[in-house]
């Protein structure tokens, strides 16, 4: 009984070394970095909205537009 617990133990301890240095070790990283990066724009919109910059972004930019397009 013991010598099977070991030998989990062992099969086990060379899973976890080979998921920390193997291929694999990035797997699910990807899925973090893409929520971490929604979040950070969420609360950046989220400021934007709250300190009443999206009037002032939306003016300049149709002012950069009109002078561009040479609309009056």
């Amino acid at each position: 009984m013991m010598a099977k617990t070991w030998r989990r133990a062992g099969a086990w301890g060379r899973t976890v070394v080979s998921r920390m240095r193997g291929a694999g070790r990035d797997t699910g990283a990807g899925f973090v970095e893409y929520a971490g990066l929604m979040i950070i724009i969420a609360g950046i919109f989220t400021l934007i909205d709250q300190i009443g910059l999206d009037g002032m972004i939306s003016g300049a930019i149709r002012t950069a537009v009109t002078s561009v397009t040479g609309g009056g």
